[in-house]
């Protein structure tokens, strides 16, 4: 019998993908709820505490940082 050497490990996807996956959905999400946060109404921001100050130093960050 001849061997291809071939294993199920080297077909499945490698964990790395996964981490990178979730990393990317992360930034998304974070995109998302800034520009919702953007749109929100001073009533809905005196509500949650927020001022336009706050909203503005949350939006301008970059999607990469939390």
């Amino acid at each position: 019998m001849i061997s291809l050497g071939i294993s199920v490990a080297h077909l499945r996807r490698p964990p790395h993908w996964s981490r990178l996956a979730a990393l990317v959905a992360e930034w998304r999400r974070r995109v998302r709820s800034r520009y919702e946060l953007e749109r929100l109404s001073e009533r809905d921001l005196s509500d949650m505490g927020l001022t336009p100050l706050d909203i503005a130093n949350e939006t301008q960050k970059p999607f990469w940082e939390a």
